[in-house]
């Protein structure tokens, strides 16, 4: 999945997880990449711009800060930042609710609505979303995740329908459980039972998220456009 020609490729929360190995994945493709954090240092070997998605100055600046990097703007935006806060529906505050909905899904529309802006002038782009198999699989005690996740999918088949006929993709990828630091401190019995519902026997690394990633911002993807891309095992079978 080479690419012709380095692109500039912003990923945010590109400081860990799944966002940091999607973010060298695409370095290690020769690809011009800057990652957002909301605060310290990027991780080495990266550069990163601080910016929090739920204010939209902060997000203009943010794009404006990489597209001094980059000298140009963004062609690939990976909208990747997010946070949970879970806990039962019966026990869910306004502002449990707010914050994950504000970030997930608002957030990745203000970076997708600034992103557009030159993608639309060079006629070109990949906007990729990262959801979660909980968005169309549901989760008990994540309502607010879900519907954050769930939310995602609209978003880009919605962009999709506008910005098809400018050579700009909006795609969603799904992943399921992945083994990063948050899933190594689960309890093993909860581990166990978790991989009992997945029929690939695993979870997936964040490499093989950050592959599939990678390919759907690619040339080869050109036509792939408003698609829901699992990377689960199986666990959502196309929830």
């Amino acid at each position: 999945m080479a690419t012709t020609e380095p692109r500039n490729v912003l990923v945010t929360g590109g400081n860990r997880g799944i966002g940091l190995a999607i973010a060298r994945a695409f370095a290690a493709a020769g690809d011009r990449v800057v990652i957002t954090h909301r605060s310290g240092v990027p991780p080495e070997g990266l550069e990163g711009v601080t910016c929090e998605v739920t204010d939209t100055a902060s997000v203009d600046a943010a794009f404006t800060a990489a597209e001094k990097i980059f000298g140009g703007p963004v062609e690939v935006l990976v909208a990747n930042a997010g946070i949970t806060r879970d806990t039962l529906l019966m026990r869910m505050s306004d502002d449990d609710f707010d914050a994950v909905i504000d970030t997930n899904l608002a957030g990745a529309f203000r970076c997708a609505r600034r992103a557009a802006t030159g993608m639309i002038r060079k006629r070109r782009g990949r906007i990729v979303f990262i959801s979660s198999v909980v968005g169309l699989y549901g989760g008990a005690g994540q309502t607010n995740y879900a519907a954050s996740k769930a939310g995602l999918v609209g978003l880009a088949r919605s962009i999709s329908r506008e910005l098809g006929g400018r050579g700009i993709t909006a795609n969603v990828v799904a992943p399921g459980f992945i083994d990063t630091e948050m899933t190594a401190v689960l309890p093993e019995e909860q581990k166990k039972a978790y991989v009992g519902a997945i029929p690939a026997g695993r979870f997936a690394t964040a490499d093989e998220v950050a592959e599939v990633v990678r390919f759907v911002a690619s040339e080869s993807a050109a036509y792939i456009t408003g698609a829901v891309i699992p990377v689960d095992g199986g666990l959502g079978m196309g929830h």
